[in-house]
């Protein structure tokens, strides 16, 4: 592992590195719709919502499925939609622009009613709903209306204790960092502990660029976004080990494609790296994946993925595999056919797991 990742290197003995991913297009749009929902159009259920689908809540008194980024990223809420699927099963979103827990949830506790009024308050609502609903039967977006009010009902009981980062101890919240990202990365481990089943943390500077879309300035810019994901990265895993998480959570490192392996000289600014989607490396960890191994290899150049080639279907079918899901029989009819994740294609890739 190189120099850029000396804290991640020290956690190697628990990666799975695929060297051998590709995708079917080097575009943002595309790419991120293909690697979080199976499809290249904003049409399908995302992963997330597939998971939330296939296998319920541990806790409900919190969402299934939460999306942490300081702001929305390309593409956006489609990254982490229920599409077709009950819209329950959406991703809630999460702005981490302020850790606050008043900010990162807003209007947690009532300024007025204890939770006994707010409970009769809701129980009237819910009634009248129901009898709305009565009139009007299939309406998904109704029902998901109706749950997520009783959602946000019960995070009133935990919301507050489980989005809050500042009752970590000190060494704890020094070991993930004060970067964004890896405020992030420890709010997402005291999420897993409370129960959310399934959580994307998204690496996204808070304006509008994207910091990893290094077109110029390569070698600069990756040594500042190295540097940070690493130490929050690596935070992150050996946290999980320690408090012996790991094993029942499956950690998804990477990308919706890769850079190039050449350089991209642009005038007047240093050489940068394109999008590259034919052969690029990701990592999981935990969750029941084989560590310290390397798999697929790209050609001699880094070009194309030659050896034990993954594509995205693939890595959804393996990850369905490691949560317990058969990524054919998880379906959802809808239109008139049986829709899956990963429609008609993907193998799990059985040379990962443990």
């Amino acid at each position: 592992m190189s120099e850029l990742f000396p804290n991640l290197a020290r956690c190697a003995d628990d990666l799975c590195v695929i060297r051998s991913m590709h995708t079917d297009v080097p575009n943002h749009e595309p790419g991120l719709l293909l690697m979080h929902s199976g499809n290249q159009q904003p049409i399908r259920p995302s992963l997330g919502a597939w998971v939330s689908y296939g296998l319920g809540t541990e806790n409900q008194n919190l969402p299934s499925f939460v999306v942490l980024a300081p702001r929305k990223p390309v593409v956006g809420p489609h990254l982490w939609s229920a599409s077709f699927l009950p819209a329950a099963h959406q991703g809630m979103s999460v702005d981490t622009n302020d850790m606050q827990v008043s900010k990162l949830v807003t209007n947690l506790h009532h300024p007025s009613l204890g939770r006994d009024q707010q409970r009769q308050q809701l129980d009237l609502l819910t009634a009248l709903n129901r009898l709305h609903q009565s009139q009007r039967p299939g309406d998904s977006a109704l029902e998901a209306q109706i749950q997520a009010m009783e959602t946000a009902f019960h995070m009133q009981a935990e919301a507050a204790e489980a989005f809050d980062i500042s009752r970590e101890p000190e060494a704890v919240r020094e070991a993930y960092g004060s970067t964004n990202f890896g405020q992030q990365c420890l709010l997402a481990r005291r999420l897993c502990e409370h129960g959310v089943r399934f959580v994307s943390v998204y690496y996204l500077s808070k304006d509008n660029n994207q910091p990893w879309d290094t077109h110029s300035n390569n070698d600069d810019g990756h040594r500042k976004l190295c540097a940070d994901s690493d130490r929050a990265t690596a935070a992150l895993l050996t946290d999980l080990k320690q408090r012996g998480l790991l094993e029942d959570t499956l950690v998804v490192w990477g990308g919706e494609f890769g850079r190039t392996p050449y350089a991209e000289k642009q005038e007047k600014a240093k050489p940068g790296r394109d999008h590259h989607h034919t052969g690029f490396s990701i990592f999981l960890a935990g969750g029941g994946v084989k560590g310290g191994i390397m798999y697929g290899a790209t050609d001699e150049v880094g070009m194309h993925a030659v050896e034990n080639r993954v594509h995205v279907h693939d890595l959804h079918a393996t990850v369905l595999h490691l949560l317990g899901l058969d990524h054919e029989r998880l379906t959802y009819h809808y239109s008139g056919r049986d829709f899956r994740l990963t429609d008609v294609h993907g193998s799990v890739v059985r040379g990962i797991l443990a």
